[in-house]
Order: C-alpha cells, then sequence, then structure tokens
C-alpha cells in the first residue's frame, strides 16, 4: 500500500516509532511540555482563515460525505474504486498536513497566564506528487512540541530544541544537516515572504535530502489570526514548534543500521547518553 501513501507499520517499526515519540514527547515534557490531544480532523473555514489554502492547495486534503440519495445502491456498491463528486456532499472537513494547527484552532480567543509549551502528536496528511516507502507518505504522524507566548521564549525554544536535535544525531552517528527552508505558513510572494528570505523562520533537519525534523517561528501569526493572547498585556502570542516526522525517522534509521531492532538499540542508547544534557531549565505555565 506505500506506491499510494498508506503504510502498514508491523511490530518492529511500530515499536521503533513509539520509542522515538515516548522520547520526543519526554524532551517537552523535561522543559515543562503539558501533554494534550488535538482533533484530528479541522473545519475548512479555520484553516481558510489561517491562509492554508492560498499558500498550500497542492497539499490540501478534505473529506466528504456521501450523499445518500446518490450513493451507488445494490450491485453497484460492491465493485466501488472511487466515488465521484456528484455522489458527495460539500467538504467542509480538512485533514490536517502539520499537528500544531490543531494548537492554534484549539486554543482559539483564550488568554494565557504566561509563557506556554505543550505537546501533542497527530496524524497528518499531505497530497504529494509521488510516494516512497516511509519518506513521503499521504498519512503519517507528526510529534510536536509548540511554544506560546513572549517573542524571546519562543526562539529560545527554536534554540534549545536546535542543538538538542543535533546532540542526538551526533549521539546516534547520524549524519545530519540543518538547512533554511521556505515557511509554511507564510505566502510565498508577499512581504512577508521578502522578510522570511532575509531572515528564516523555518529550519529543516535533512538526513540525505529528506527532512526528518524542523524547527519554526511564526513570529505573532497564529496569535493574531486566533486571538490568542497573554493575559498580562493583552498582546497576541508569538508561537514557535519543534516538529518530528516519525515516518521518516523509520526511514533514515533503517537505512543507517540495516534492521529495526538495530536501529531501536541505537535510539536507546543514543537517549541515554544524553539523559544527564536534557534541557530542563525554563518558566513555561504549561494548559
Amino acid at each position: 500500500m506505500e506506491a499510494n501513501g498508506l503504510a502498514y507499520l508491523p511490530a518492529g517499526e511500530a515499536r521503533l516509532l513509539r520509542h522515538l515519540d515516548d522520547m520526543f514527547e519526554r524532551w517537552g515534557i523535561g522543559v515543562g511540555a503539558e501533554p494534550v490531544i488535538g482533533a484530528p480532523l479541522l473545519p475548512v473555514a479555520k484553516l481558510a482563515k489561517l491562509d492554508y489554502y492560498q499558500n498550500f492547495p497542492h497539499q490540501a486534503l478534505v473529506v466528504n460525505a456521501l450523499d445518500l440519495e446518490r450513493r451507488p445502491q445494490g450491485q453497484d456498491a460492491c465493485a466501488i474504486e472511487a466515488f465521484p463528486p456528484e455522489q458527495l456532499q460539500s467538504a467542509e472537513i480538512a485533514l490536517p498536513s502539520a499537528t500544531c494547527y490543531a494548537v492554534y484552532l484549539g486554543m482559539e480567543g483564550t488568554s494565557l497566564p504566561g509563557n506556554t509549551l505543550i505537546t501533542l502528536v497527530g496524524r497528518c496528511f499531505r497530497r504529494e506528487e509521488r510516494y516512497t516507502g516511509l519518506r513521503r507518505l499521504l498519512g503519517f504522524h507528526m510529534r510536536e512540541i509548540v511554544a506560546l507566548g513572549e517573542q524571546e521564549f519562543v526562539e529560545e525554544h527554536i534554540d534549545r530544541f536546535s542543538s538538542r536535535i543535533l546532540q542526538f544525531a551526533e549521539a546516534l552517528d547520524l549524519p545530519l544537516r540543518k538547512e533554511a527552508a521556505t515557511d509554511p505558513f507564510f505566502d510565498g510572494e508577499g512581504p512577508r515572504a521578502l522578510l522570511q528570505r532575509i531572515a528564516p523562520v523555518k529550519y529543516e533537519f535533512l538526513a540525505g535530502d529528506l527532512a526528518i525534523a524542523s524547527v519554526n517561528k511564526h513570529r505573532n501569526f497564529f496569535g493574531e489570526r486566533c486571538d490568542i493572547q497573554l493575559a498580562d498585556s493583552g498582546r497576541p502570542v508569538f508561537t514557535s514548534c519543534v516538529a518530528f516526522g516519525l515516518e521518516r525517522w523509520l526511514a533514515v534509521l533503517h537505512d543507517r543500521y540495516g534492521d529495526w531492532a538495530a536501529a531501536d538499540e541505537a535510539v536507546a542508547k543514543a537517549d541515554q547518553a544524553l539523559a544527564s544534557a536534557a534541557p530542563t531549565e525554563g518558566t513555561s505555565h504549561a494548559v
């Protein structure tokens, strides 16, 4: 099924994915992040308010309910390969392409007592021109650690985890490089795009040509669009996030170590080696 971007993970792969996700979650909790669960699907109208369909129409996937009066019935219903548009109701629900959208929309209209860290894992979906094993999937897991608060706080969040990711890769003996990338939340042609080229706000961590993690600064974009404020000042929050594409980590670790058991053991050793250096500082007020 991987040719369609849909992967089944047997025991070895599933065990390593859970190991990685537990570790990344622990990284967040170690600096004060509160684990939460985001909505699995999001309203199209809410994502549109975040310029999603302007910036990423090529990745967008939406969900339609069947039109019960026009759906195939009888013998025809046993040979369905696809539903044509006339057999579907309007699409009002979206499949998210990144985990953090559920955070900003879930916290819409709230006032935070102070700098806040939260962490969550989500199923994400992206329409791609092609799919390649676990390296590029239609549906995949993304763990994120999200910061909301003052500008200095969210920028320190990015710096802290950029170092942590590179230290972990070194402990794994996994060649990894950090490169500036295009910010997915900013328009590609407007003044914000110019500012992004002058002062990059997204960096990817690449193993070969594959990005397996990223750090993203959004300035106060989501704070303004989702009306998330700091209680003491009434100002929109600044936000940043650290993201891990879990199946992509599986792919590069299997390439590096040759089998799932060896990759899992390497992760355990690298995690243990870095345990004493894990970031524990922070003054977040988790929600």
